[in-house]
């Protein structure tokens, strides 16, 4: 059983920039590719990208492309979402899962964070 932790969320303006951390106990962290989700009020939760067990390969949603980087230390069981230049439309709680599935859709998710709110406002 792995758990997931996020952190890092909170207030950030237009134009600014945030990192999200993702803390993994219980499993062979390693082992998993991790993504990153987000839930925007009112919608569906999205992906928004995703790195690969090694961190060689990662992969964006066209969205955050350019803006965001995903990245990963297995030394320290830790996924990070550096988010640059927000937009009002990155507003959401924002989570992390673990998959040793080669695809990115929610169900082929293994385990989730419980989730951290990132409100892009004035």
């Amino acid at each position: 059983q792995v758990q997931l932790v996020e952190s890092g969320g909170g207030l950030v303006q237009p134009g600014g920039s945030l990192r999200l951390s993702c803390a993994a106990s219980g499993g062979t962290f390693s082992t998993y590719a991790m993504g990153w989700f987000r839930q925007a009020p009112g919608k569906e939760r999205e992906f928004v990208g995703g790195i690969s067990f090694g961190g060689g390969r990662t992969l964006y949603a066209d969205s955050v492309k350019g803006r965001f980087t995903i990245s990963r230390d297995n030394a320290k069981n830790t996924v990070y979402l550096q988010m640059n230049s927000v937009t009002l439309e990155d507003t959401a709680v924002y989570y992390c899962a673990a998959t040793r599935a080669i695809s990115w859709s929610d169900e082929d998710m293994d385990y989730w964070g419980q989730g951290t709110q990132v409100t892009v406002s004035p």
